[in-house]
């Protein structure tokens, strides 16, 4: 095949990789092992676009490269197929969600396998597969038969727990537990019957039933996890979202917070993604104080890492959530209480937190008493305090504190000075730690350092809170209101939960009329018909969160048909963990958090070796989309009028016309500020492209009404509207195509004012969506370009890590480089002839060797160090020099091929076995090494300034003298000329770069 024809040959290579599954992977502990994982896709009905596969083909460079390197790799692919969208489709037209599922998958492995990724296939896993959700539900299991051990650090089955109770009660018991948990001798829990026991434990299980306060989005029917609300609304679908008080299964992942911190030293992950999980954990060191209610036996609690700052307590706050509130609340203050609680169960947390300016709250009608002075502190409601975060009550100190400033300034409340160093506190609050304290009671005079531990013992001694360590982070809710999820693996008994027996595993999905909540308001698993354990008791309704399978999954690869284990223990001491992740920067503090919580669970039990499960993660960028746009006229009168010096815009009725202006004229109109010029310019163009008879249509007429001055009656106005950039070409757009495609917007006698009889669209860079009509399908490009050409060009787009506009008019550039470098092997063919094949025996020249180890040494260092951009153009400079020198030598071309394998896998399968190796043997050949000896220059040129100036030229033996040099550049005839017969005063050789000559 002397011409390159990308189609014949990428079809012919995807099947041969498939019948004889060349990138099938064995557990060779003969090889060095690498594991490289893709974040694996949920499986959308809209398919991949260009911007999706960016990561998959980084890793699949890497990928090949490592085969190539000698190493055993493991790079599988699956689908995290549990998901809201299949959901939402099965409710609106009663399909099945597994059905929806299946049908997507299938067209991503299409797209997947069109690109020509070297994935196992016979690893694919699928989150919604039973046989995989199987073991989703046994670690669920095991978490509930685990408690965590402060005093191992490490959390351990639930039995050594119930040991130590027998022979010793809680004495000596130091674990994560809810905060209730009772304190009884052994003998006096050896006295309580086994309901009672099993009742104590399910506030030290690591998985457990608790009153949550989570986001309620009552469209979606379920909860939604803090990463999944944005702005008060459902990331997907924008639906509103609101606090509420809900009964859930919860993880206590805040057992693991400190040993997720510490973790983050010990990973190759960027600084900004580790920054990112340290703000979500939140630690912070400080006090637990109690503040007595007046008039009450209650307590409210608060933490602060400002203990000094307690006689500066001039209110109290809670979260509108907090329990206590509904016995705080004052008759005359109900009404106002009442209804700002509604108003706050409408925001989102996130949004509470952001929102530093707006000052909002409401007075309980009740107070508490500052423990250290017996002041009486009023106590009040604000958003900005969250019932989930520490205890949910905040004592406020506006002259330390800025948010606590502005409530006391708002609601006019006493700033009370805490140290002589404090400034302007009139103005704004001041945080410093300097000076001496004042209006401090028995720390008055002391420094920060002096007062904190009075302080802390006061406290202590006198059994109102005591030093404690806090965190952002809060035990995360593990239930969804929802069907289409893994079945959480307990049934209830007398109202208390019981897990199934491991053999009775899988617990599957039932049956239902419909994937809605019941009209009482239940999860859509109780339309299940007979669906009860044994036919007597109830299963738990609602099914795990989107983040279950994903939080273990790249186990499952390591041993995907096993029915006995999550993975065969063999399988995970040799693969042990991921050497590099791959994904989205969008799950930083949600499915990264997850699995490191999980992976440090199954070390603790003994199931997996290592702490961390991945070694190094890459966020690929994201690539952005390029709009195109159409600018359609609109006539509008828009009037403006003047009453009582209070200006009013009173919009006329918009009427497009079905006039389009190309983007040169449209700029030009609406780039001018001069109404009547402009309007003029624009009859003027319509006038000599359509005629007279077609601007007679339009109406340009003034508004003849009361117009203020400077503003015109009538302007010109232009929708600019999203084009389909798959009928646009170099900013082009094929007008009959759009016609087509837009008959909502374009009828059949639309006009288009064009430029040199071209429409010309407008550009933007935007985020890449159906709903700007931006998205490219990268089976357009592989079919008129091919998988070679889009894998280059995606990589030649600019560093992984950077989001990048998509450009289609650039991709002819590596298009064109792919078929120069097939070049290099055939001649071009004409009409009468094929192409010869060119390669030869020949021995290189040490020119060639010096541009191919050039090369070899740029790829395997920018592939190491990820740049793969800089590695496309490399190839590109090495194969324009190779077809300057005529080289068509098959040692260099033959270690080209290889080299260039893990980007162009395709080209390159072809012409390796086009040089007589045996075809499919590439993925598995060898790197070539690179030779330092073949880039050492023999000669060096010479630049020869005189006076400054570059006079000449000249070629010297690299290892020549600086003396030999001297004398043979001021014998050079060039030089003489510019010497004019003058002894030059003195000529500097500088080795290998310059001579300078001054005379």
């Amino acid at each position: 095949m002397s011409e390159y024809n990308h189609k014949k040959i990428e079809e012919s290579w995807r099947a041969f990789w498939e019948k004889n599954q060349t990138y099938r992977t064995t557990n060779d502990a003969a090889k060095p092992k690498y594991y490289i994982l893709d974040m694996f896709p949920y499986p959308s009905g809209a398919g991949l676009h260009v911007g999706h596969p960016l990561g998959y083909i980084a890793s699949d460079i890497v990928t090949r490269y490592k085969r190539l390197k000698g190493f055993n790799v493991l790079h599988p692919m699956g689908f995290d197929s549990f998901g809201l969208p299949a959901e939402q489709y099965a409710i609106q037209t009663g399909q099945h969600p597994a059905i929806t599922t299946e049908q997507n998958i299938a067209r991503y492995i299409e797209q997947l396998k069109n690109i020509g990724f070297s994935y196992d296939w016979s690893r694919e896993v699928r989150t919604s597969d039973p046989t995989f959700y199987r073991w989703t539900q046994w670690i669920f299991m095991e978490l509930f038969r685990s408690w965590y051990n402060k005093e191992t650090d490490r959390a351990e089955p639930i039995e050594t727990l119930i040991a130590r109770f027998e022979t010793a009660g809680t004495s000596g018991i130091q674990a994560v537990a809810d905060e209730d948990v009772p304190h009884f001798t052994a003998d006096e829990w050896n006295a309580k019957s086994e309901r009672e026991k099993y009742e104590i434990t399910l506030k030290y299980r690591l998985t457990y039933v608790a009153d949550a306060v989570v986001n309620w989005c009552a469209a979606l029917g379920t909860v939604l996890a803090n990463d999944e609300v944005k702005d008060g609304v459902s990331e997907r679908g924008g639906y509103p979202v609101e606090q509420k008080l809900m009964r859930q299964w919860m993880m206590r992942i805040t057992a693991y917070a400190d040993r997720l911190l510490t973790g983050l030293d010990t990973v190759d992950w960027s600084d900004s993604l580790k920054e990112q999980q340290r703000n979500w954990i939140g630690k912070s060191t400080g006090a637990e104080v109690s503040f007595q209610i007046e008039h009450r036996v209650e307590r409210i609690k608060v933490f602060t890492t400002r203990l000094d700052t307690i006689f500066g307590v001039s209110f109290m706050v809670l979260a509108p959530e907090h329990d206590l509130v509904p016995g705080l609340t004052t008759l005359e203050q109900k009404p106002a209480v009442d209804a700002y609680v509604t108003a706050a169960k409408m925001r989102s947390e996130r949004d509470r937190m952001a929102d530093a300016k707006t000052v909002s709250g409401v007075f309980t009608g009740s107070y508490c008493i500052n423990p250290f002075n017996g002041e009486r502190v009023p106590i009040y409601l604000a958003d900005y305090v969250l019932a989930g975060y520490g205890t949910g009550a905040v004592m406020a100190v506006p002259s330390g504190d800025q948010r606590d400033w502005a409530f006391a300034k708002h609601f006019d409340l006493p700033i009370i000075p805490i140290l002589d160093a404090q400034k302007e506190i009139d103005k704004q609050a001041d945080n410093t730690k300097e000076g001496r304290y004042i209006n401090s009671g028995m720390v008055n005079g002391l420094t920060y350092a002096e007062a904190l531990p009075v302080l802390v013992q006061f406290l202590e001694e006198h059994g109102i809170g005591k030093a404690k360590i806090n965190y952002r982070m809060r035990d995360a809710v593990f239930s969804r209101q929802r069907y289409w999820g893994e079945p959480v693996p307990v049934y209830f008994k007398d109202g208390l939960p019981y897990l199934l027996d491991e053999a009775e595993l899988p617990l599957e999905l039932p049956a239902v009329d419909k994937y809605l909540p019941t009209e009482t308001g239940e999860p859509p698993l109780a339309r299940a018909e007979d669906w009860k354990y044994k036919g007597e008791f109830e299963y738990e309704l609602s099914t795990m969160p989107g983040w279950a399978g994903s939080s273990w999954y790249w186990y499952r690869y390591m041993d995907p048909q096993n029915e006995s284990e999550f993975a065969d223990k063999a399988a995970i001491d040799y693969w042990r963990d991921v050497d590099l992740y791959v994904g989205g920067s969008e799950h930083a503090t949600g499915h990264l958090l997850y699995s490191r919580f999980w992976n440090k669970f199954l070390k603790d039990r003994g199931y997996v070796p290592e702490e961390e499960p991945f070694k190094k993660l890459v966020n690929q960028g994201m690539i952005l989309g390029r709009s195109n746009f159409a600018y359609r006229f609109s006539q509008t009168k828009d009037v403006h009028l003047a009453v009582d010096e209070d200006e009013f815009v009173v919009k006329g009725k918009e009427k497009p016309a079905d006039l389009f202006v190309s983007h040169g004229i449209f700029k030009k109109l609406d780039g001018n500020s001069n109404v009547a010029e402009a309007t003029d310019l624009f009859k003027k163009i319509i006038v000599e492209q359509l005629g007279e008879e077609y601007l007679s249509q339009l109406d340009f007429e003034p508004f003849s009404g009361k117009t203020i001055q400077g503003f015109p009656g009538t302007t010109l106005k232009f929708a600019d509207i999203h084009v389909d950039v798959n009928i646009v070409e170099n900013d082009i757009l094929d007008v009959e195509a759009f016609k087509n495609t837009r008959p909502d917007l374009v009828n059949e006698g639309a006009k288009f004012l064009l430029e040199d009889g071209k429409y010309i669209c407008g550009v933007e860079i935007e985020k890449m969506s159906k709903s700007k009509f931006n998205v490219v399908n990268p089976d357009t490009i592989v079919e008129r370009y091919g998988a070679d050409t889009l894998r280059l060009y995606e990589m030649f787009l600019g560093p992984l890590t950077d989001a990048k506009p998509w450009n289609t008019n650039g991709i002819d550039g590596v298009y064109r480089f792919l078929k120069k470098f097939w070049r290099l092997f055939y001649e071009e063919p004409t009409e009468k002839t094929p192409g010869r094949w060119l390669v030869t025996d020949e021995k290189p020249t040490p020119a060639e060797l010096k541009v191919l180890h050039k090369t070899i040494r740029k790829v395997a260092e920018d592939i190491e160090n990820l740049s793969f951009n800089t590695s496309v153009s490399a190839f590109m400079v090495c194969v324009n020099e190779l077809s300057t020198l005529k080289c068509n030598k098959k040692a260099v071309l033959q270690d080209l091929v290889v080299i260039l394998a893990p980007f162009a896998p395709h080209i390159t399968e072809e012409l390796w076995a086009a040089l007589g190796n045996e075809a499919g043997t590439l993925s598995y050949a060898e790197f070539p090494t690179f030779n330092p000896a073949y880039l050492v220059e023999d000669t060096i040129e010479y630049p020869v300034q005189i006076n400054g100036k570059v006079r000449t030229t000249l070629a010297f033996s690299a290892d020549a003298a600086p003396k030999d040099i001297e004398n043979e550049i001021l014998a050079n005839e060039v030089v003489q000329k510019w010497l004019e017969g003058k002894t030059p005063k003195k000529v500097v050789v500088v080795p290998k770069r310059i001579v300078n000559v001054v005379v």
